[in-house]
């Protein structure tokens, strides 16, 4: 049914998401998921606004959830937060609203590859930049003209945190570009940008309750940033679909950002066991990248990603591989429970001494 298609569809190359498979017992390091569940105040949440009121359209504002991260971050206003379907659906509306210019966006060669494939959907032009020899942004290659810029900090597939000072320098550097900071996995090492909202209008932080909240299976994204930019959004999501957030995404998003302490104690336990799983990792000889996310980047010098990747699934363990230019021979390793990064380490352990 392809002839049916626009000549925009038949260019585009979609996204490929990372595997979700229907095999029972799988030890699944592949999609960034947080191993430990959603605060029980969420399920909580969720079984309470199960009832007839879902025959009525949820809250278009989502105000109820765009208070409650206000007050999360303390330093800003509930008219300075947008949120939608997941940070994919914000990442779009982004993109849409405040990075289709004359002039290319940039972002980094080895980073979400989501990205082109917005600027692909949209018709934006846009230009790689090259990350160094250590996989590291640097600012000083971004003093070029541009019609904005974007990045997930830390990066994605490389887990590299850029500090907040060069952030800063990066936008003072570009006062005329919006400058997208991608916060998916700020929570588990990074230093969030939101502290510098109020004095750059021309910041967006986008982040995600998926990873550091554990509520993958509930799609909400938001950003924070000047009042300019949220309009911007708002003007983008209420042509395309004015109800992002269905009450049972609003009432399980609010609850988990107001349960502090669980956020606090599960992503302190997924850093605990990322720093293991780094140091097992390089017991076994592979070289791993700093990270400040929930997730590894590591590669063996003496063995071939695709075949180790193979020889995992053979043992029931799942991990993610890219087939890109720079980064082939790396292994991206979800940070799982401390019993599923042991079981992958004893499959590591195997293969490599083969």
């Amino acid at each position: 049914m392809s002839r049916f298609w626009s000549a925009a569809i038949r260019a585009l190359q979609p996204y490929v998401p990372g595997e979700q498979p229907k095999l029972p017992n799988l030890v699944k390091l592949n999609t960034n998921e947080n191993p430990y569940g959603p605060s029980p105040h969420v399920l909580e949440a969720l079984r309470g606004e199960i009832g007839d009121t879902l025959k009525l359209y949820p809250d278009p504002e989502s105000t109820r959830l765009r208070e409650a991260i206000a007050a999360f971050f303390g330093n800003i206003e509930p008219h300075q937060v947008f949120v939608g379907n997941g940070s994919d659906e914000v990442l779009a509306h982004a993109f849409l609203a405040l990075l289709k210019h004359a002039q290319p966006i940039l972002f980094p060669d080895i980073s979400y590859s989501f990205y082109p494939v917005y600027c692909r959907l949209y018709d934006i032009d846009y230009q790689t930049v090259a990350l160094d020899d250590t996989f590291a942004l640097r600012v000083a290659d971004y003093a070029q003209p541009n019609g904005g810029i974007i990045f997930p900090n830390p990066n994605a597939p490389t887990g590299r945190a850029l500090p907040l000072a060069d952030i800063e320098a990066l936008l003072k550097a570009n006062p005329d570009s919006v400058v997208v900071v991608d916060e998916a996995y700020i929570d588990f090492g990074g230093e969030s940008a939101v502290t510098l909202v109020n004095r750059y209008p021309n910041l967006l932080v986008v982040q995600t309750f998926s990873k550091s909240r554990s509520l993958a299976g509930l799609r909400v994204g938001f950003a924070i940033g000047h009042v300019e930019l949220i309009d911007a959004l708002q003007r983008v999501k209420n042509s395309f679909n004015s109800y992002p957030l269905d009450r049972l995404a609003i009432a399980g998003a609010t609850a988990a950002i107001e349960d502090r302490e669980w956020f606090e104690r599960t992503r302190q336990a997924v850093i605990r066991t990322r720093t293991k799983l780094i140091r097992d990792l390089e017991s076994l000889g592979f070289e791993v990248l700093p990270s400040s996310a929930n997730f590894v980047f590591a590669c063996h010098p003496q063995h071939d990603a695709e075949k180790s990747v193979l020889a995992l699934r053979q043992r029931g363990i799942i991990v993610r591989h890219f087939k890109a230019p720079r980064i082939e021979q790396f292994l991206r390793i979800t940070v799982g429970t401390d019993e599923q990064c042991a079981a992958l380490i004893v499959a590591l352990k195997e293969i490599v001494s083969t």
